[in-house]
């Protein structure tokens, strides 16, 4: 699609909502929400497996396999993101994106055998080809939008596939979940996957031509010389390395926080499952408000993308995280109530409420950011520029579990882990709000404390 049919859509009048109904974004949505959904289904199902069964399949204890496999699906992710970027530049995005749902499929097949066979190593190798196939897709996600949408439209495909991945996330982690607990489950796990794979194997056919911006580039298989490279064209524009750091510290500041939920929940809440589900649905359900919110903020302006919504959400990131670590308990006492019994406790709608704002303000500072990554970046290497993203991402994740998991080891409680992760996100917003003066200019302007210009 060229840059003149995808400005002829009605501008004026454009909701995000209505891009749900346009096939320039519908299939790729309907593609990236089936694709998260099976990612996160498939990884909570063996891990509960793997927690419960482990005894009968190998001798290894279920928290190293626990981390082991979160370990080996965000592997690919370091390897072969350049590599992703490259061939993302190099061939049309709405055939890879074909390519990599009917990689799914095969890996899904895959995985069924190894529960069939209740083969460890087959159902950890099919969880790093998932990690892999996420990987290949990950630079096409982002890098299309540009090519489908016209540059005032952005924040709000931006922000529908935030919303739709969270939502996919939650509902992925439920099945998953569920799953695992029934009896033959491993079945249930199977064909549900399979039927999910399949689905987004359909919906990717629909996706338009997005024809390649480089189509002469000549591919690097060395990941280690190529990820040097891609980092390279991210840092060549200051704004846009800067926001893939300030978007990478957001996964870290959210994967930590969602890290904990099941410990924070026995331990600090004194709950069970039921509300482990409850606050990983709560703050999905911000995080996909605030995104959805982004666009109508971006509009009030009549701006393409607004930097100015970054420290405003980082500023609510901050104090709402605050109160969620003033507001938790130092310890739960006694057994794990039930959900209807703790949410008796007007204490525990304080932490909801801090986690449904914290999540909204977590959406409206992170899609600008990839708005403001899309917009910046040279086209001819733009896929090059996201896979860079995904590498900082991936890396700000794995550091953050380390040095998380460290604390927690060393005797830090949960709530004053919670306390730290939020002082150092005070200090890493000021840090990169001095060094891009744009963004916090853009908010006065944005709240009318100052004029444009």
């Amino acid at each position: 699609m060229n840059n003149a049919s995808k400005l002829s859509a009605p501008v004026e009048s454009h909701s995000q909502f209505r891009l749900l109904a346009e096939r320039r974004f519908c299939p790729l949505f309907v593609t990236q929400f089936f694709g998260a959904f099976n990612d996160n289904a498939f990884k909570i199902a063996l891990v509960v497996l793997l927690t419960f069964r482990a005894a009968s399949w190998t001798t290894l204890a279920p928290e190293v396999l626990a981390n082991l496999a979160a370990g080996i699906f965000i592997l690919p992710f370091f390897l072969f993101s350049a590599t992703a970027g490259q061939l993302a530049d190099k061939f049309d995005k709405a055939r890879l994106a074909r390519w990599t749902k009917i990689l799914e499929i095969g890996i899904i097949l895959l995985a069924g055998l190894g529960f069939w066979g209740q083969n460890l190593t087959v159902l950890l190798l099919a969880l790093f080809l998932l990690g892999l196939q996420s990987t290949l897709f990950g630079p096409v996600k982002y890098a299309i939008l540009p090519q489908h949408l016209s540059p005032d439209e952005l924040v709000g495909g931006n922000a529908l596939v935030e919303a739709g991945t969270f939502v996919a996330i939650l509902l992925g982690t439920l099945t998953g979940g569920l799953m695992a607990g029934l009896d033959g489950g491993v079945a249930w796990i199977s064909g549900i996957s399979f039927a999910v794979a399949l689905l987004g194997y359909l919906a990717s056919r629909a996706i338009p031509p997005a024809p390649a911006p480089a189509p002469q580039l000549a591919l690097t298989l060395n990941p280690l010389t190529e990820t040097w490279r891609c980092i390279g064209f991210a840092h060549a524009n200051r704004s846009v390395f800067l926001s893939i750091l300030a978007i990478s510290w957001f996964w870290l500041y959210g994967s930590l926080l969602l890290a904990q939920f099941p410990a924070y929940t026995r331990f600090v809440l004194g709950g069970g499952e039921s509300t482990v589900t409850l606050l990983l649905a709560v703050f999905s359900v911000g995080i996909g408000a605030g995104s959805l919110l982004c666009d109508k903020l971006t509009r009030r302006r009549g701006k393409q993308v607004e930097p100015g919504l970054v420290p405003l959400g980082a500023l609510g990131m901050t104090l709402f995280g605050l109160d969620l670590a003033l507001a938790s308990p130092a310890a739960a006492a006694g057994t794990a109530l039930p959900l209807a019994l703790l949410l008796q406790n007007l204490n525990i709608w304080r932490i909801l409420l801090d986690l449904l704002l914290l999540g909204a303000c977590g959406g409206l500072y992170c899609v600008p950011l990839y708005a403001l990554v899309q917009q910046r970046s040279p086209e001819n290497c733009r896929a090059r520029v996201i896979a860079a993203n995904n590498i900082f991402n991936s890396l700000f994740m794995v550091v953050g579990a380390l040095v998380a998991a460290a604390l927690l080891k060393l005797g830090l409680g949960i709530p004053r882990l919670f306390l730290l992760i939020v002082i150092a996100h005070g200090l890493v917003t000021v840090y990169i709000f001095t060094v891009i003066p744009e963004f916090p200019r853009r908010a006065l302007v944005w709240l009318g404390l100052r004029r444009e210009g």
